[in-house]
């Protein structure tokens, strides 16, 4: 797979895309990552991105002009399955929405900042629109990385232990059941005796009832849906 992002703040992706799963996975070769620093592809020798709006307003807005260079730029290199916007107002990302990404041969994500882009960049570029939450952030190299992970841990590989991703929250439709490791008694505090029984069929009746039981606590919505 895959995964072009572009931003007008690459450092803010640097860290984080070169550690743990995200780290080894490129080093594996499973994904391939690369990160386009808009500002090289500005029509102006002080490489601007962005611009006020026109009508007035608070904020600034990223031009047309470097993002349309860019984008163009990689689709002329390669076919991509979707251009991904993460904007507040997209869609909201799921698991299910991670499972299907993880599918794809390749995207181009872009991420906005400021007060947004231009209009006319969703108009004629975009294929697809992701928000992560109802919330609004500086800009959308967040979310991207949010994106990333998501994905990429489920391409066959990326884990260590790929069953895991298998019961994780959200997979099914519920959350997942409490997890312990050693040591058995710690200040106190003991871990289920059917833990430690090495009956895997109590085990997993055990883990399946947690399941529900905290997602019927904590997210009754889910529930409804199962």
């Amino acid at each position: 797979m895959r995964i072009d992002v572009v931003t007008g703040f690459p450092g803010l992706l640097a860290g984080p895309l070169d550690e743990s799963i995200l780290g080894k996975a490129r080093e594996k070769g499973i994904v391939e990552i690369v990160v386009h620093d808009l500002r090289d592809y500005a029509p102006d020798r002080h490489r601007t991105i962005d611009d006020a709006p026109y009508g007035g307003g608070a904020g600034m807005i990223l031009k047309a002009e470097p993002v349309f260079a860019l984008v163009e730029f990689l689709t002329k290199q390669r076919r991509y399955d979707d251009v991904i916007y993460l904007s507040a107002d997209g869609e909201r990302f799921t698991q299910s929405s991670a499972n299907a990404l993880s599918m794809k041969d390749s995207l181009i994500l872009l991420c906005g900042h400021y007060k947004g882009i231009d209009e006319r960049i969703r108009q004629s570029l975009v294929t697809r629109e992701i928000s992560i939450g109802d919330y609004v952030l500086t800009g959308g190299e967040l979310p991207a990385l949010v994106l990333i992970d998501a994905i990429v841990r489920l391409i066959p590989g990326a884990l260590h232990d790929g069953e895991s991703m298998l019961t994780d929250s959200f997979q099914d439709g519920l959350l997942d059941a409490p997890s312990f490791t050693r040591p058995p008694d710690f200040r106190g505090m003991r871990v289920p005796e059917v833990l430690l029984s090495g009956n895997h069929e109590e085990i997993a009746a055990w883990r399946m009832a947690q399941r529900r039981s905290r997602t019927q606590e904590r997210r009754t919505d889910l529930m409804e849906q199962t």
